[in-house]
């Protein structure tokens, strides 16, 4: 089939660059993305491409050179759907907050609408694509939703997972490790095949059965995953035994069957995949009854809770066992740097378990506003929101941040933390003043030398 119209159904953090990077290096193929949301879709159609509802290095001037000549935004989700030849399911797959698998299973109510809806208006035949992470086998939930429509329209249903890590998207997208195409049809791979041609070289598009494919994209999470809970137990070791997690770290990294990547010992890891995937694996684990499978990835996720109480905690301690009514403030709120995603960042539970003993918090960080902070917390429902617009203030200055704070607490690794005035910084808190460095950042010694108590993760 030659793909002429794409729709991408899901204007986030996956749809969106995805799609940005297809138009660009398709200048032929008409890209369109929907969303139900239109708050979102003007955000994506402001003439100031510094307003765009997601921040990726890279992105806006991707958007700007394609938006309006074959990238195209809209609500007109029907529409859209009919005149495309190729479909791209990239909505949310949060873990269910509801009924059988309640925190662990993903929920799929939207990849089923999204079904419903294509099967539908579809009139022409169509190749649906899974962009969204998804659990092992939904693509025969979407393939029995859709060929069960009593009309005569071809559906052929593919697993393309994405790979992306946020921060570095556009890259990963640009020059790509592998592009997963899973498929029944040899045909409808080759059309998606083709679409990734144009700029990926034929021996990194990795063709596989469907189930493959979808298992994949879990495992790759889970086993990156697996090594940020593997460094951070070490991390808890290496402080009760005078050994430096970064020069463990450096040492098996420089092992070429273990390789440097995700090896930096941290208060834990967040993001909007790891943990989900995690629960997914685990909950599908479990329902086959593969118990020790199961047990295995779930401590994963233990580890990382842990990781981040312990943070926590230490911090308390530190401040000698109370921070009732004592200023923190908190540098990052994003999960990592060089992105405006807050989903499960370490910075959240931490900042929830300080408020729990009546901290005041202070937060900055470049990229998260104010109300954004706000949500996160009110989503945890541990207080109301009223206490937590009480006892959390969200600043645009991180100096202001810094004023007559009792400790500093760096939760995301932003570059431009390492560049201020630490000096000035010193001069204005209370003392002694104490740094928790979260992410391992700062120069232990200067910090030191400047008269701060530093704290750093596995020293």
């Amino acid at each position: 089939m030659k793909i002429t119209n794409i729709c991408c159904i899901g204007a986030g953090y996956v749809g969106g660059p995805t799609m940005a990077v297809i138009a660009k290096k398709n200048p032929n193929i008409k890209v369109t993305i929907v969303d139900i949301n239109a708050e979102r879709i003007a955000a994506w159609n402001d003439e100031d491409v510094s307003n765009l509802p997601i921040y990726e290095p890279g992105l806006a001037e991707i958007v700007e050179e394609t938006r309006g000549k074959n990238l195209f935004f809209t609500t007109e989700i029907d529409k859209t759907i009919k005149e495309s030849e190729m479909i791209f399911i990239s909505v949310n797959t949060p873990t269910k907050t509801y009924g059988k698998g309640k925190g662990m299973a993903a929920d799929l109510k939207y990849v089923e609408l999204c079904a419903r809806n294509i099967a539908e208006v579809a009139t022409t035949d169509k190749i649906v694509v899974e962009k969204s992470t998804l659990p092992v086998r939904t693509a025969q939930a979407i393939k029995s939703i859709l060929h069960n429509t009593g009309k005569d329209v071809k559906f052929s249903i593919l697993s393309n997972p994405e790979f992306l890590a946020e921060g570095t998207a556009v890259q990963d997208l640009l020059n790509p490790d592998r592009v997963l195409i899973g498929g029944e049809s040899e045909e409808a791979i080759e059309s998606l095949a083709n679409v990734y041609a144009s700029w990926v070289p034929q021996d990194r598009i990795l063709r596989t059965n469907v189930w493959s494919s979808e298992l994949s994209k879990l495992t790759a999470n889970a086993f990156l995953a697996q090594r940020i809970s593997s460094i951070n137990a070490i991390s808890e070791l290496c402080e009760h035994t005078e050994a430096d997690v970064n020069e463990v770290a450096k040492a098996i990294g420089m092992d070429s069957r273990i390789g440097p990547k995700f090896l930096n010992a941290s208060i834990g890891f967040g993001g909007s995949c790891f943990q989900k995937d995690i629960l997914n694996l685990v909950y599908i684990a479990r329902s086959y009854n593969l118990q020790a499978v199961a047990d295995y990835w779930e401590q994963v996720i233990i580890l990382n809770d842990h990781q981040k109480r312990r943070f926590s905690d230490n911090l308390i301690s530190t401040l000698y066992n109370t921070v009732s009514g004592k200023k923190i403030a908190m540098l990052g709120w994003a999960f990592k740097k060089d992105t405006n995603d807050t989903r499960e960042s370490a910075a959240i539970y931490v900042a929830d378990h300080l408020l729990s003993e009546q901290a005041n918090i202070a937060v900055y960080d470049p990229k998260v506003n104010g109300e954004k902070v706000q949500a996160d917390l009110n989503y945890l429902n541990t207080r109301s929101e009223a206490e937590n617009k009480e006892l959390v203030k969200s600043y645009n200055d991180p100096y202001e941040v810094t004023k007559d704070a009792h400790a500093v607490a760096i939760m995301t690794e932003w570059d431009e933390f390492k560049t201020y005035d630490w000096q000035k910084i010193y001069d204005q808190m209370k003392k002694p003043a104490f740094i928790f460095d979260g992410r391992n950042i700062l120069d232990p010694i200067e910090m030191k030398n400047i008269g701060f108590e530093y704290s750093s993760i596995g020293k």
